[in-house]
């Protein structure tokens, strides 16, 4: 497997991958049992964690922790702080996210709360908890997962778009907070990429870059420094493109991807 190599020493010996079931967050577990470090797998399907878990120790001979916590609920991210309360993380990956296309007012108000709680307060939550953590320590580093476009607003994903522009944001600011602090902390916006996800919520898989690709980009950008990466030269070009034309393309695909899922 090709990865991106990042400091063992100044990342390790554990890192804490949230969302790590699936996609983005099982490849970030990958990649960093590959660099030598200790992972926490932390997600809501205990049967994937221990798969990924088996995995990763046959693979590469690092010691892992799954910890099965659902960061929808308000209690998820202080479980999990608990239960890597005895760990040395020099690394959090605040990955956990979901989405679901559709209409913004057909939809129940509690789905848009707790698309908020997982997209958005979880990680401010986790950032502080671990963040003083890694500043005891004087050296690690965060990954926030956020979207790339989010700021835009996307038309059928209202919620989840604002949501992640919080995270995006959030992390732009700690990254110059963090580093006083001898803390890396870059933002993943990432646009379209192959998942289970994108193809559990009906979105093309025409388009979108691998996941192990975006998950390389990622850690290249920690262990440099860089506040925030956005993997993919379709996840760029569409970031550079007008607002409102920008908003307007994302929206055509989500409305789609809704109707899709309402005719199944």
């Amino acid at each position: 497997m090709t990865y991106a190599r990042i400091s063992a020493d100044r990342f390790g010996p554990w890192a804490v991958v949230t969302g790590a079931s699936s996609g983005i967050g099982r490849e970030f577990a990958r990649q960093l049992a590959a660099n030598g470090l200790n992972v926490v797998i932390a997600a809501r399907r205990a049967t994937a964690l221990t798969d990924l878990g088996a995995e990763i120790a046959q693979q590469y001979g690092v010691q892992h922790l799954a910890v099965t916590v659902d960061l929808s609920e308000s209690t998820g991210p202080d479980h999990l702080a608990e239960a890597t309360s005895d760990l040395d993380v020099g690394l959090l990956v605040s990955n956990a996210g979901d989405l679901t296309p559709g209409e913004f007012l057909r939809r129940e108000l509690r789905h848009s709360i707790e698309s908020l709680q997982l997209n958005a307060h979880s990680h401010l939550v986790l950032a502080h908890l671990f963040g003083n953590r890694l500043a005891d320590r004087g050296k690690g580093g965060v990954v926030l997962v956020g979207a790339a476009g989010a700021e835009h607003g996307i038309p059928w994903l209202a919620a989840h778009a604002a949501a992640k522009a919080y995270t995006n944001t959030l992390g732009r600011g700690l990254h110059t907070e963090f580093a006083t602090h001898g803390i890396n902390l870059t933002v993943l916006a990432p646009g379209p990429t192959h998942t289970e996800l994108q193809s559990r919520r009906s979105l093309p898989d025409s388009v979108g870059m691998a996941a192990s690709d975006c998950v390389s980009q990622a850690l290249k950008a920690l262990e440099s420094g860089r506040g925030m990466v956005i993997p993919g030269m379709l996840a760029r070009v569409m970031n550079r493109l007008p607002a409102g034309l920008n908003r307007r393309l994302a929206g055509q695909t989500m409305a789609t991807a809704a109707a899709q899922a309402s005719d199944r």
